[in-house]
């Protein structure tokens, strides 16, 4: 196992708690709308042995706590200078940086806000009902899953979003990457703690954002839409599917579904070396 360094960047209006693995060029992992940096983890270890890896928890979630009240409406430009920052403060250049779900729209929003700090933009999945021909069909599907969620509990809310969303494949790891027994139990504490905030704050607004596809025209020689091999028929899979039509992109399958890279570790972090290394 490589070693490990853990602490806190202070930021404009929080704290973030991130985690530094390996030596050599900068990837940063992005996590999804969990918010929580541990189920990247495993993917960050592989990667290790060649690159400086670093994993943390969005502004909000797990152990990274905002100061309160905040402005909603700047959250997705807050969240791409915390990348920013992160990347100047713990990497060593210019960053491959790979965000799946709702951390891949914040790996789009830094490409399009701060490309100097960026190689490669790896968004996996963005779910940015905004790119959609039937977009509002979607955000009528995020209302229901909200007005579920506030009538019903998170468990109902939840199952709801996942039945729409396509995502019926299991998300657990495989025995022998899976955490240990107390770890697990914490990491699915703070998961489940998190999930208030990513219904309020998250579950709406982010899909619905305007990327800015111009800003990303420019850049699109370092942008890399991705998707999972299992995952095609779903809605998270669509949107880049269409970013890509518009910036004369391909598509890159990686292994498994939407979270391939916890349930299909190790082709899923083998595919993700090759690219890196094609970089």
């Amino acid at each position: 196992m490589p070693v490990t360094t853990v602490d806190v960047l202070a930021v404009p209006g929080a704290r973030l708690r991130y985690e530094v693995r390996g030596r050599g060029p900068t990837v940063l992992l992005v996590p999804t709308g969990n918010g929580d940096g541990e189920p990247l983890a495993v993917l960050a270890d592989a990667l290790a042995g060649s690159y400086t890896v670093i994993t943390y928890d969005r502004r909000g979630y797990s152990r990274s706590p905002i100061d309160v009240p905040f402005d909603n409406s700047r959250r997705l430009a807050a969240e791409a200078d915390d990348e920013r920052r992160l990347i100047e403060h713990a990497g060593t250049g210019p960053a491959h940086v790979f965000g799946s779900s709702s951390g891949a729209i914040v790996v789009l929003e830094l490409l399009t806000r701060h490309p100097e700090v960026v190689a490669t933009a790896v968004p996996h999945e963005a779910p940015l009902a905004s790119l959609l021909p039937d977009r509002d069909v979607w955000y009528a599907t995020f209302e229901d899953v909200y007005r579920t969620y506030q009538e019903s509990g998170i468990d109902a809310g939840r199952a709801l979003f996942r039945e729409r969303m396509g995502m019926v494949r299991t998300t657990r790891a495989p025995k022998k990457t899976e955490l240990p027994g107390p770890e697990l139990a914490a990491m699915l504490d703070r998961i489940r703690a998190n999930q208030p905030f990513w219904f309020e704050y998250e579950l709406r607004p982010y899909p619905a954002h305007r990327i800015d596809v111009a800003a990303l025209a420019a850049r699109a020689d370092r942008l890399v839409p991705a998707g999972g091999t299992t995952s095609v028929d779903t809605f998270p899979y669509r949107p880049n599917v269409v970013l890509a039509e518009r910036l004369g992109l391909p598509v890159l399958r990686l292994p498994g579904g939407h979270g391939g890279y916890i349930t299909e570790p190790d082709e899923f972090s083998a595919r993700f070396h090759a690219l890196l290394a094609g970089r």
